[in-house]
């Protein structure tokens, strides 16, 4: 896998757990610890992404 077919691929989880969080918060009565827990880990591929696509832009 190149590294932009892994940026590719971040992206998509990335607005996969954005849609995720969505639906909860949406819910009556939302899981705040689910939705705490999401956060973390769209916040945690964000920062990968921006430090892939600093890797990308490093070695052209």
């Amino acid at each position: 896998m190149s590294l932009q077919d892994r940026i590719e691929s971040l992206r998509a989880r990335h607005r996969n757990l954005e849609e995720a969080i969505d639906q909860e918060v949406a819910r009556p009565m939302p899981n705040v610890e689910m939705v705490a827990d999401l956060k973390r880990q769209k916040l945690r591929i964000k920062d990968e992404i921006f430090n892939l696509e600093h890797t990308v832009h490093a070695t052209q």
